[in-house]
């Protein structure tokens, strides 16, 4: 609420008559969300086939990182920059903490790379470089999202940097990453390979998605996580089955695995291989949801104070996996609300679906080097897995893709 004041300028009581004013808030203030918001949506149609909390505040964390990618595309059709340009690493881009590359300042990235490191990896310094190559500065790129996400009609988002690090002011909402996530599939189709890539190679280490599903769900081709002990486990995932894309938005699970479990259960649902058969379409578009006017949950309590494992900062969840306790079960606002679910249907979920591809090769510089891409990076993490990238057998392959093989 303190958020919606500042950022409308209003006193907490006006909120309650802005509907008429084009902000699309309902009429009451009401209180955070306390379970997770989940939302189920056809990318063709942009119906909603399942919701829940979709249209409360929430943190986004580094699934931020699908707006920093939009803009960034935004300015390669529009000309600004192009795919092989040359970004360099700033003092400021190494100064964020705690989830990077670790490239050192001078390095240079192409922002074909760029997208590439963070869309699999999620480093923080790498949405710094490219917010500084496109804009400038963080504060002119954030300026270029929030423009973005008020012409797309997402109006409960507010940005402040890329990367998606905790910030008050960061907001946005299950039905807002919907927007979204239609607007990268329709607006961009030539870079959709940008979303299927399973890992990468630098050098001679290999990075995971963080998106699980990828590997672990059969027709699951994007695209981002995001974790922060406020916002919990998020996930925007999309599916293809049968010529038929979903997008599913979970915000606030309780760890990587429930977050992949309840991204797998609306995907079931939505493509009617579960127990409660085929669903109907609603027959509103996700932008005619309404808006919450809500303070944002804070999750911290519930995700990290009781599974120290986590750094409290820490996005992207590399840093291991929280457990995972019951759900909640408070449905504020069902609309064929889910099903509960439990790490004990993790069985639809499998793993090695990705196994035997090689991963993306991605370099730093102008162009491929391994001398240099190995001299310009940090120490390697401890835990590595390497994971193959998954090529889609029998696709045309895309402008993107005959690109960059």
């Amino acid at each position: 609420m303190r958020y919606l004041q500042r950022l409308l300028g209003i006193a907490p009581r006006a909120l309650v008559v802005m509907v008429g004013a084009g902000l699309g808030l309902t009429t009451l203030d009401v209180a955070p969300a306390r379970a997770d918001a989940l939302l189920l949506v056809d990318a063709g149609s942009g119906k909603v086939i399942s919701e829940r909390n979709s249209t409360y505040p929430w943190y986004p964390a580094s699934v931020t990182k699908l707006m920093t990618t939009y803009v960034t595309l935004k300015a390669v059709r529009d000309h600004r920059t192009n795919l092989d340009s040359v970004f360099t690493v700033s003092p400021n881009a190494v100064a964020q903490n705690p989830f990077k590359m670790g490239f050192k300042a001078g390095t240079a990235v192409t922002v074909d790379n760029a997208l590439k490191m963070l869309l699999v990896h999620s480093p923080n310094d790498i949405a710094v470089v490219l917010a500084e190559g496109v804009s400038g500065s963080i504060e002119k790129f954030a300026e270029e999202m929030n423009a973005e996400a008020r012409r797309l009609g997402m109006t409960q988002t507010n940005y402040v940097n890329p990367n998606g690090l905790p910030a008050d002011e960061q907001i946005t909402s299950a039905r807002d990453l919907a927007i979204l996530a239609r607007a990268l599939i329709l607006e961009f189709p030539e870079y959709d390979d940008y979303w299927h890539i399973a890992s990468i190679r630098l050098g001679k280490r290999v990075y995971r998605n963080t998106n699980r599903l990828i590997d672990a769900y059969a027709g699951a081709d994007g695209m981002k996580t995001g974790f922060t002990c406020a916002s919990g486990f998020n996930l925007v995932a999309t599916a293809t089955r049968g010529g038929r894309r979903l997008i599913a938005v979970v915000l606030g699970a309780k760890s990587s695995t429930s977050r992949a479990v309840k991204a797998a259960r609306l995907f079931e649902r939505g493509f009617g291989t579960d127990s409660l058969g085929s669903v109907t379409l609603s027959p509103d578009p996700v932008d005619l949801l309404v808006p919450v006017a809500a303070t944002p949950p804070d999750l911290r309590e519930d995700v990290c104070e009781h599974h120290r494992r986590h750094r409290p900062t820490e996005d992207g969840d590399e840093g291991g996996e929280a457990g995972a306790p019951a759900e909640g079960t408070n449905n504020i606002r069902g609309r064929h609300a889910v099903a509960r679910s439990s790490l004990r249907e993790a069985g639809m979920l499998t793993s090695g679906l990705a196994a035997g591809i090689p991963p993306v090769e991605v370099y730093t510089g102008p162009v491929r080097d391994e001398i240099t891409s190995n001299a310009s990076v940090a120490p390697a993490p401890k835990k590595q897995q390497p994971l193959a990238a998954r090529r889609p057998n029998g696709r045309r392959l895309s402008p993107f893709r005959r690109h960059h093989p």
